[in-house]
């Protein structure tokens, strides 16, 4: 099996899981990061990696027909909303560029089913909530029009030359292994562990879905499976998610209170722009169809969330440690 973006918060976790299972895994490495959790936790000795990036179509075919590749989890991807913002050249290269790349690889090496990761964000802001796997992708901001775009490839080559391949919708994903602190679960316990206001980026009241990082795992498994038995599921799209309508500023609360700081108030700066102000997905056709429900509700997954960072920090070189890590700030 072929993973590309292995390092990332999912792939560090779906790696493992893969490995466990017996699967012989080649990871396509653009930046292994030492901070990576798969990196960190002597993955990599495990499994056969590429050093490379998915816009090298030759180093994809070559890798794909050099491995025998039958099922690829492609989780590669510029997955920053703020990035994209800065970067919207990069974003659509890495995402769009990247996805029509690896595809058209599958394709030309008889490649059995690829998993796509997409998400929420790919339907763009919409007056019809929760969001269903057909309705229309409205993206109109960078990272949001990466992923509409790279739905739609996906599904093309699906349709056109069916190419066995699905697409994974999740809502934000949290979980231990999560260095990124811009985003706002682990941004937040970092500056509760500082003792110190998370800060807030939007007005607070923006609402969103997540999913714990394991379930996501287990989503992609599932799907996989599914797909391996009935060719019926090729060209679509799977929401995967709580079916939460939480705020940013609840979600915040929520976090001071499991961490026993209730009265470390997030300061509100209220300066976000250019973001959809509601998201949150309806799951039911991933129950009915893979059968899969989610196992860790928030706060279970938050609990463990918050004691994976709490040891990663004690095991910090030093107290100065905490401290030198690039402060969170968030939704």
């Amino acid at each position: 099996m072929l993973v590309t973006g292995a390092t990332g918060l999912l792939g560090s976790w779906l790696v493992p899981e893969l490995v466990r299972r017996g699967a012989q895994v080649v990871a396509l490495v653009r930046d292994a990061s030492p901070r990576s959790l798969l990196v960190s936790g002597g993955w990599l000795d495990r499994i056969a990696c590429v050093q490379g990036s998915l816009t090298d179509e030759r180093l994809m075919q070559r890798t794909m027909a050099e491995y025998s590749i039958d099922t690829v989890f492609h989780l590669g991807a510029q997955t920053l909303v703020g990035v994209a913002k800065t970067d919207p050249v990069g974003t659509l290269e890495a995402n769009v560029r990247g996805t029509w790349m690896l595809l058209e690889a599958a394709r030309q090496c008889a490649v059995r089913q690829v998993i796509v990761a997409s998400s929420d964000k790919a339907y763009g802001e919409s007056p019809n909530l929760p969001y269903r796997e057909d309705d229309a992708l409205r993206g109109r901001y960078p990272y949001d029009v990466s992923k509409s775009c790279a739905d739609l490839i996906t599904s093309m080559y699906a349709r056109t030359f069916g190419l066995r391949s699905a697409i994974v919708r999740c809502g934000n994903l949290f979980g231990g292994g999560d260095l990124n602190f811009s985003r706002l679960i682990p941004g937040a316990i970092q500056s509760t562990l500082r003792e110190e206001s998370f800060l807030i980026r939007s007005d607070g009241l923006y609402v969103r879905d997540f999913l714990y990082v394991e379930d996501a795992a287990e989503a992609y498994l599932c799907l996989a499976e599914r797909l391996a038995a009935d060719t019926t599921l090729a060209g679509e799209a799977f929401n995967f998610g709580l079916g939460l309508r939480l705020t940013m500023i609840d979600l915040v609360e929520k976090i001071l209170a499991m961490m026993g700081r209730p009265g470390l108030r997030p300061t509100v700066m209220n300066n976000a722009s250019n973001e959809i102000r509601e998201q949150y997905l309806d799951a039911n056709k991933a129950r009915t169809r893979l059968g899969w429900t989610p196992r860790c509700h928030l706060d279970e997954g938050l609990r463990r969330t918050i004691d994976w960072y709490r040891a990663f920090f004690a095991g910090q070189s030093s107290p100065a440690s905490l401290a030198a890590l690039p402060a969170g700030q968030n939704a």
